[in-house]
């Protein structure tokens, strides 16, 4: 054997190489463990404090209190309106009428009453 040939064998070549086998055990320990980690995620997601389910009930609840505020908001309006007839300057007589005989719950002898 010449050293340097193109045909001579590297002295390592002959070396037997062991390698371990591995478990069946060992193989499956990487995806159950995605398994799991996914699986806390995805319950979470679905179930959790800021969840899908939590976001659905907190829609429903925003919703809710929007008409409630449009209620409240119209009910203001219409109070703001009737006090804005009973500021000074801008008295309406039927306004003030209206209000006395509520106050005092008297009304004339010729007047029809139409209770709401």
């Amino acid at each position: 054997m010449i050293h340097g040939s193109l045909t001579a064998n590297p002295p390592w070549w002959g070396m037997a190489i062991r390698s371990r086998k591995r478990s069946s055990l060992s193989r499956f320990i990487a995806p159950v463990a995605t398994l799991i980690i996914l699986g806390y995620f995805g319950f979470h997601a679905f179930n959790g404090q800021y969840g899908i389910r939590a976001n659905i009930a907190m829609q429903k609840r925003i919703d809710r209190l929007e008409q409630r505020l449009a209620d409240r908001t119209a009910f203001r309006n219409k109070l703001e309106s009737r006090v804005a007839l009973l500021r000074e300057g801008t008295l309406e007589k039927d306004m003030v009428d209206e209000h006395v005989r509520k106050q005092l719950n008297m009304m004339r002898e010729d007047e029809v009453v139409l209770f709401r």
